[in-house]
């Protein structure tokens, strides 16, 4: 069973960038797909972007196309997701999460992913 955690997350103003980790114990993560979701006060849980096995496919929601990047370090078993040009609406906790799925594919399906870390808070100020 594989536990992730997530940290980074922050109050700050509109146009700031932070860099969100998602460190992974009890297993490996080199084979799977990770992901991140966000959810805001009030609306389900959203996909941002995920990125396969080896970093070579990732795939990105449209609000945040050209200003987040998701990264991946085997060996620090651990995710990344860079944000630039934060804006008020990328406001909500945001959640790594690891694909159930094998394959040279990235996924988006909330049900593709099988564990989840516990979230970070990120508040955009305008």
């Amino acid at each position: 069973q594989v536990q992730l955690v997530e940290s980074g997350g922050g109050l700050v103003q509109a146009g700031a960038s932070l860099r969100l980790s998602c460190a992974a114990s009890g297993r490996t993560l080199h084979v799977h797909s990770m992901a991140w979701f966000r959810q805001a006060p009030g609306k389900e849980r959203e996909f941002v972007t995920c990125i396969n096995w080896n970093g070579a496919s990732t795939s990105y929601a449209d609000s945040v196309k050209g200003r987040f990047t998701i990264s991946r370090d085997h060996a620090k078993n651990t995710v990344y997701l860079q944000m630039n040009r934060l804006k008020p609406e990328d406001t909500a906790v945001y959640y790594c999460a690891k694909s159930r799925l094998y394959g040279s594919m990235c996924y988006r399906a909330i049900g593709d992913f099988d564990s989840w870390g516990q979230g970070t808070q990120v508040t955009v100020s305008s």
